[in-house]
């Protein structure tokens, strides 16, 4: 894979020729063909789904569905009726709180997450337990200093041991994230879903950041709900998808209400539709559906295998060049991890970090990531986050090792 070929689909960087973009984590570049993709269906199909027998609105409605078939695809689906559109990660999560748990949960219950949830999948389960006078546990990260001299706090890895010990006859759900968006571990979610399925308990995965580059087989995972949003896999911003075993989300009410999920209405009572209608109330965006769908044929096409392996070899230099700056601390170092990296200079804010690197046209994130357990565990204020995609090459890593050098000569003076 040519790599420099496959930066000029991404008309960003036509644009602006000196960019160095590194705040994938945040959200992906749009390729040309999803671009397209949107514009083409406001131009040639745009019409409602679902609703009209007309030409342009069956013709909407093929659009829609077929992209629906094509992530039922993608991710091994059994149906296309477990895949549901929503407006991204955050809506998926909520869904499940509001339609799954919110029914379930007791007092006396339990939630479990993890340590290194974005908030994003961690207030709707704490607010859960708030009302129903339920638990929230929570995986931490190891601290136990191994033989060796390293420190594993930094790691970031999850303490299964003690998630072992977490699960019990109350434990109603496990949330937890396939990959951090601000350490890049990649969570082992295969043997998370085993221990929680040996105990009954069904398991959430908060698939953002890995979508894109890991390969998820929901039937081989065995998974019960997955999650993720359209923006992180080079799509647009406000569509996403949920994924939901067929057994679960058929007992499970809907938390929107509105036109398109109904049966039968009267004034008197509502027979909801069946799936995936009855979670998808109200007109969708139906364009940026048409847009994920190209997205997905996107991925598809270059192979997540291979983006993967690309990524993993930004990182490993990446890793190597930061790691031999004396002021750079690496937060995250887990054996498996992806294309992120957390740092600090040590006595300079991340914030001014990114302002000056801005100047040099180097875009990263800075501050708490929306994981600030995760910072108030390291304690410190915030880091500096560079996240690489398909795009990025070995020479916007020495354009960030320099600018990162120019930070330090600054606060030198």
């Amino acid at each position: 894979m040519h790599f420099k070929d496959i930066k000029k689909q991404f008309p960003i960087f036509a644009h602006h020729p000196d960019l160095v973009y590194l705040d994938s984590a945040a959200t992906t570049q749009k390729p040309s063909e999803v671009i397209e993709a949107e514009r083409f269906f406001y131009e040639n199909q745009n019409a409602n789904v679902h609703r009209g027998i007309y030409g342009l609105a069956v013709e909407a409605t093929n659009v829609y569905e077929n992209t629906r078939k094509k992530v039922k695809n993608f991710l091994n689906a059994a149906h296309t009726r477990e895949i549901i559109f929503t407006s991204g990660t955050t809506e998926g999560v909520n869904l499940v709180a509001q339609s799954y748990a919110l029914d379930r949960v007791n007092a006396g219950d339990n939630i479990i997450i993890s340590a290194m949830e974005h908030h994003s999948n961690l207030i709707p389960w704490q607010q859960v337990c708030l009302k129903k006078g339920a638990e929230l546990r929570v995986i931490p990260m190891n601290t136990v200093t191994p033989m060796r001299d390293d420190d594993i706090s930094v790691k970031g890895v999850l303490d299964l041991n003690i998630f072992k010990k977490l699960l019990n006859k109350n434990t109603q759900l496990v949330a937890v994230s396939h990959i951090s968006n601000t350490l890049g571990t990649i969570n082992p979610i295969e043997e998370i879903i085993e221990m929680a399925h040996q105990n009954g308990t069904p398991v959430f995965i908060d698939a953002a950041q890995s979508v894109a580059t890991q390969v998820i087989d929901v039937q081989q995972l065995k998974a019960d709900f997955i999650a993720f949003s359209g923006h992180k896999l080079f799509g647009p911003t406000g569509v996403g998808i949920l994924y939901g075993r067929e057994e679960l989300l058929n007992k499970m009410s809907p938390y929107k209400y509105g036109g398109e999920m109904i049966r039968d209405v009267t004034f008197e009572k509502t027979t909801f539709a069946g799936l995936p209608q009855k979670f998808e109330a109200g007109t969708p965006n139906i364009a940026g559906v048409a847009a994920l769908g190209a997205a997905v044929d996107f991925v598809e096409k270059h192979g997540r295998e291979q983006i993967s392996k690309h990524i993993k070899s930004l990182l490993e230099v990446a890793t190597e060049k930061l790691s031999s700056i004396n002021e750079v601390k690496i937060y995250g170092t887990a054996p498996e991890k992806t294309g992120i990296i957390s740092f600090i200079l040590r006595g300079i804010h991340p914030h001014d970090i990114a302002t000056i690197l801005s100047e040099n046209n180097i875009g990263i994130r800075a501050g708490h990531h929306c994981t600030q357990p995760i910072m108030d565990f390291f304690e410190i204020p915030g880091t500096a986050r560079a996240s690489f995609s398909i795009y990025n090459d070995f020479e916007d890593i020495d354009k960030l090792v320099s600018g990162i050098h120019a930070v330090i000569r600054m606060f030198a003076n």
